[in-house]
């Protein structure tokens, strides 16, 4: 739908910019009915944004055109109230990302926030995040230099720092991967790759990488293991082999209203029986890390199955004894 011809040239020149921004190329008569100006009014708005210092570039054709490339160096940044409000919210929330640029995210809303108009600035402060737990940070120019070497599909050398290897021990080859994804979980940064040494898919937390440089060889693409990065990554902190599922798998019976236990059950399936008893079925990757999960609810528990599961409360019982001295 065409803007009003009567609009400001500074609304007109952000609403050329956010055009050219849209789409690679455009030709100048498109533009000038998007705009609802004359052809000669883009010639001229295009200048001023060449003044400005984008790099706004002519494309030769029968209709003729405009394209936006990259600069050299970064031009004044226009925005819409949109992305105004949009980029103030994820500054807000790098800090959370394990990124480690929560000083350089704070500069930049501060920037942000002084040329808000009041309006936006409320609705940007109205919105409070706080970060919860001090998951290790990764330095920016290592996920930099990971994701760097994942788009040019080159090999990764990296020295990995295993948990628990004492700081003195003997120093280990630099490890050597194919980079497939670069991926945030809960807060922590992983590589996901193919080991070539071990011909198989690895999982390494980046927080605990140090690129070596230069990287290897370019390597041909490979597809992570059911094509679905997300879907493999929960499979394998799931412990499970093929499927995103948990391997071990149980139902119990609390002696817990369901409202009391929903809150606490995952991903687990709650189903209410009455009021003051709930059945959960849920999974953990081993029995006894199952059994130890279901005990957290401090209350009677009835086992419906399968016997693994029962057999995993035995154990945890009689360890629960030998711990307390009783046996």
């Amino acid at each position: 739908m065409p803007l009003a011809s009567s609009a400001t040239t500074s609304s007109r020149l952000l609403s050329l910019l956010s055009l050219l921004q849209a789409r690679r190329d455009w030709p100048g008569g498109l533009l000038a009915r998007r705009l609802g100006v004359s052809d000669r009014t883009v010639r001229r708005d295009v200048d001023r944004l060449r003044e400005l210092g984008y790099p706004v570039q002519s494309v030769k054709g029968p209709d003729g055109g405009y394209r936006l490339e990259a600069g050299h160096q970064l031009p004044p940044l226009l925005f819409d109230e949109d992305q105004a409000v949009a980029l103030a919210v994820a500054l807000r929330i790098a800090v959370g990302t394990g990124a480690g640029i929560e000083e350089a995210a704070a500069r930049a809303l501060t920037t942000v926030r002084q040329v808000l108009p009041s309006r936006l600035r409320q609705r940007v402060d109205a919105l409070e995040i706080s970060a919860a737990g001090r998951d290790p940070q990764v330095d920016v120019e290592v996920l930099l230099a990971l994701s760097a070497a994942v788009r040019a599909g080159e090999e990764l050398r990296f020295d990995y720092r295993s948990p628990g290897r004492p700081e003195d021990a003997e120093p280990r080859p630099p490890r050597r991967v194919q980079p497939h994804h670069l991926v945030v979980r809960t807060g922590r940064w992983y590589l996901v790759g193919w080991d070539t040494e071990r011909a198989d898919w690895r999982i390494y937390r980046a927080d605990r990488m140090t690129p070596r440089v230069p990287n290897g060889p370019r390597f041909p693409p490979r597809e992570v293991p059911g094509g679905d990065v997300a879907v493999f990554l929960s499979t394998q902190f799931k412990g499970s082999a093929s499927a995103d599922a948990w391997p071990c798998r149980g139902a119990v019976i609390l002696d817990l209203p369901a409202a009391e236990v929903a809150p606490f059950a995952g991903d687990g399936i709650v189903e209410g029986l009455g009021t003051a008893r709930t059945k959960l079925t849920t999974g953990s990757w081993s029995w006894a890390a199952l059994a130890a999960a279901l005990a957290r609810f401090d209350t009677e528990i009835e086992v419906i199955g399968p016997p693994e599961l029962r057999a995993a409360f035995a154990e945890l019982s009689r360890r629960a004894g030998r711990a307390a001295g009783t046996e």
